[in-house]
């Protein structure tokens, strides 16, 4: 029975090994992931603004970026990360950074005027648009809250979410799910390690206990055969 309880032990303590390689294995993958991020976003050289105080400031000015903060943490309701947002560290490097750039140009997307110019008279369900300059509050309005029928509605999406406003929200929205993906990427490594150890100490225990009842069972083989009774 000891040394089945022994061959358990180095089993549980080789599982245990296989697992905290498997954890230092994805350590290194996510380490590698966390220096290409880095790398790009050196590349990127986007920055994000703080006054002397530390406070986040769009334009110069605390309010819009508080305003920011408010479509980023009430309007999508994303979870921001207070300590990524390092003025120590102004880079967007992080998820809550690449989603606050993101909800920046959005923000101001949102909130822009544009100006539309009929080159001639339009007529648009039985009102008649003359031609000449008009400006356009997009209002709040997201890409697919225009009416693109409109004569200047729909010219004005156009003008408001253009290509690149799209592109650098696709971009930002790829580092965020790469640094969120490198969060989980740790975290399972972590979990892959804990359970190596656990594995390894368990059966570094259960091998220390059946050599103990080994070593028991020899003392007490060898005061048997000193007892003169036993002989």
């Amino acid at each position: 029975m000891a040394k089945r309880f022994r061959m358990i032990g180095i089993v549980l303590a080789l599982f245990g090994i296989g697992f905290m390689g498997v954890g230092i294995f994805a350590y290194t993958q996510v380490q590698n992931g966390y220096g290409a991020l880095q790398s790009f976003s050196e590349a990127q050289n986007v920055e994000l603004s703080y006054n002397e105080d530390g406070q986040l400031v769009d334009r110069g000015e605390t309010a819009g970026a508080d305003a920011i903060m408010l479509l980023l943490t009430e309007d999508w309701n994303y979870p921001v990360v207070e300590s990524d947002l390092d003025p120590a560290d102004p880079l967007v490097n992080t998820a809550s950074e690449y989603m606050y750039q993101m909800a920046a140009i959005s923000y101001h997307t949102l909130n822009g005027t544009q100006t539309v110019v009929l080159a001639e008279d339009v007529e648009y369900n039985g009102e008649v648009f003359e031609a000449g300059t008009y400006e356009f509050e997009v209002d709040g309005r997201y890409w697919t809250d225009f009416d693109r029928s409109h004569p200047i509605e729909g010219a004005a999406r156009g003008q408001a979410w253009t290509g690149t406003a799209h592109g650098l929200i696709a971009e930002l929205g790829v580092g965020t799910v790469t640094h969120s993906t490198l969060q989980l990427g740790l975290a399972f490594a972590g979990i892959l390690a804990g359970l190596g150890l656990v594995f390894l100490l368990t059966g570094a225990g259960i091998y220390w206990a059946g050599a103990a009842k080994v070593d028991a069972f020899e003392v007490r083989i060898r005061d048997d055969a000193r007892d003169p009774q036993m002989v």
